[in-house]
């Protein structure tokens, strides 16, 4: 038999009086609670008072298996499903010369290398970077009972809908040569010192973290700052970072508009708790998903894009013309479609000099 406390059971209110048919505890069998609430209503007599007022402890013969899921994930989610459910995200074409791909890299091509034939690989993800994805999908889903960070309850759905789509565009963004093939068509493997410098990127309106978190379990290699003005969401941010034991991630607890350079900008409470100097106050990659406002957050992302460096949108079909307005200074690559999906698309594009 499962005890459960009143308390404990605060987030389904909505099921409490399928809940209250329960045999009662003897009498005293259990301790009061002190101080605390019941989840049934204050005038619902099923429920015995101690002589201080107080609600005692209920013994339910059952609790609802959706009760239990909701309270916490009975277990995580498994790696090779991860994987899978992946697959259609991390496929991309394969380049047919390392000059090229160097070249899209850095962001001095506006369209994805030239194919060799119509060969396409899959990455694959390490064993460690699906650990990380299947963590953090179990403390989203916890969260987001306390906190509205994403509307997508189903496991499986977020992989695909969040994980899928950002990891989409970290493929594109950072190829990896580790994952690629050394054959004569596709060009030699890159040597460690052949790679660009680390990039610096700067996610904003991270909201549940995405697509921010993902290219960082991506590519570890990168400076990522988050940028979130929702004190819970921020909170929440830290927590996967901890979880993760994720290195040279910033969040900044504010707008856009009010990202600076200066440490002084972050409250005093806040200091030393994941956020450090947000340096350099713009970014070679932006990315910009799912934000409110977008015809005013876009301009803001556009200036924190540094000289040569690229702003990166998940954006509907729909939105893709005022894009091209609200950023004219952009030299716009075509939009790719995300797979399963019928109206998403990447959209980068790189700022002048």
């Amino acid at each position: 038999m499962l005890r459960v406390s009143t308390a404990s059971l605060n987030p389904f209110r909505g099921v409490g009086r399928n809940l209250t048919r329960g045999k009662l505890q003897p009498e005293g069998a259990a301790d009061d609670i002190p101080g605390r609430k019941s989840w049934a209503e204050p005038n619902n007599r099923e429920f015995p008072r101690s002589a201080e007022g107080h609600y005692r402890r209920v013994a339910f013969p059952l609790l609802p298996q959706s009760a239990i899921f909701h309270l916490q994930s009975p277990w995580p989610m498994d790696t090779r499903h991860i994987a899978d459910l992946l697959q259609p995200f991390l496929a991309a074409p394969v380049p047919a010369t390392a000059s090229e791909e160097l070249s899209f890299r850095a962001g001095l091509s506006l369209r994805e290398p030239a194919l060799s034939g119509s060969r396409r690989e899959t990455a694959v993800l390490s064993e460690t970077q699906l650990q990380n994805i299947s963590m953090y999908i179990d403390i989203l889903l916890r969260w987001n009972e306390r906190i509205n960070l994403t509307a997508v309850r189903q496991p499986e759905h977020i992989v695909t809908r969040h994980f899928g789509e950002s990891l989409f565009a970290a493929y594109h963004l950072f190829p990896d040569p580790r994952v690629r093939t050394d054959t004569p068509a596709a060009g030699p493997q890159y040597e460690r010192s052949e790679r660009l410098p680390a990039p610096s990127v700067l996610d904003i309106g991270s909201g549940a973290g995405f697509p921010g978190l993902p290219l960082k379990i991506w590519a570890p290699e990168i400076h990522l700052t988050l940028i979130e003005s929702n004190h819970k969401k921020a909170t929440f941010l830290r927590e996967v970072i901890r979880a993760l034991t994720l290195t040279d991630v910033d969040v900044f607890p504010g707008r856009a508009e009010n990202f600076v350079a200066d440490a002084d900008a972050i409250p005093p409470d806040l200091a030393g708790k994941h956020i450090s100097k947000p340096s350099p106050p713009s970014g070679n990659v932006v990315t910009l998903r799912a934000v409110e406002r977008f015809d005013s957050a876009l301009p803001v992302a556009a200036r924190l894009v540094s000289p040569g460096g690229r702003l990166v949108l998940l954006i509907g079909q729909s939105q893709i013309s005022r894009a091209l307005a609200l950023a004219p200074d952009f030299r716009w690559q075509d939009p790719l479609p995300i797979p399963l999906s019928s109206a998403r698309v990447l959209l980068v594009g790189v700022r002048s000099f």
